[in-house]
């Protein structure tokens, strides 16, 4: 692992040991550290310009969150993802995102209706461009909105990590023939429920949501996993 990671700013307000941790998780997540790979204290504290502490202590948290796994003897290696995990975190993460829209229909603010009803729009007009970035950079825009739309602090938490922790598959999720398009309608059936303050039908238009979310990313693992053993790549 050689330069991977860019030094941190230490002008921050949060301690270092956050700033540390965010730096690592953000560089899981988009596979600048990848599945697998090994996690050297030593190497890391240098690329990131501080001491091997705050490094030691973000990679216990990491730990607890599921990014890395600490191997006695063997070391800390960034956690793979299985499609067993996938499906494990979908389980849960379904459950509490029927709760958290279910709540959000109850407690949504109008100014938050309005701006869910925007964000419809956007990713609609970037559909037409197929600008993948920006759709997965709106559609978490529109689950954090959901989520605070709960006023339930401590689901907004839980929902969030285990959303992150699938957050290196989100590309390869939308990039799926007609994902994109079931996406938007899915989406549409959900604000369209809470707008009526139906919280029955929006915990299960936030089921289904999930639901078809896990298929078509199972589906695209198998997929690209299939191709890896096709062109024997690791």
């Amino acid at each position: 692992m050689k330069n991977k990671l860019a030094p941190i700013r230490l002008d921050s307000y949060q301690p270092l040991r956050e700033v540390v941790c965010e730096s690592l998780r953000d560089a899981i997540r988009e596979g600048v550290l990848k599945p697998g790979e090994r996690l050297m204290e030593i190497q890391l504290a240098e690329e990131l310009g501080v001491s091997r502490t705050p490094v030691r202590e973000a990679i216990r948290k990491l730990e607890l969150e599921g990014y890395v796994i600490m191997m006695p003897r063997r070391g800390t290696y960034v956690a793979s993802m299985s499609m067993r995990d996938v499906s494990e975190i979908f389980e849960i993460r379904g459950a509490l995102e029927s709760l958290s829209n279910g709540l959000a229909a109850q407690r949504i603010t109008p100014d938050e209706l309005e701006h869910l009803q925007r964000l419809l729009v956007m990713i609609g007009s970037y559909m037409k461009e197929r600008d993948i970035e920006k759709i997965v950079e709106i559609d978490i825009e529109f689950h954090d909105l959901l989520y605070h739309a709960s006023r339930n602090k401590r689901l907004v938490g839980i929902i969030s990590n285990l959303r992150d922790q699938l957050t290196r598959f989100r590309t390869l999720s939308m990039s799926y023939p007609g994902r994109l398009e079931a996406t938007l309608e899915e989406h549409r059936a959900i604000v369209e429920a809470i707008a009526l303050g139906d919280s029955k039908a929006a915990s299960k238009a936030a089921e289904k949501h999930m639901e078809n979310s896990e298929k078509t990313l199972l589906k695209a693992m198998e997929k690209k996993n299939s191709m890896k053993k096709r062109t024997g790549d690791k």
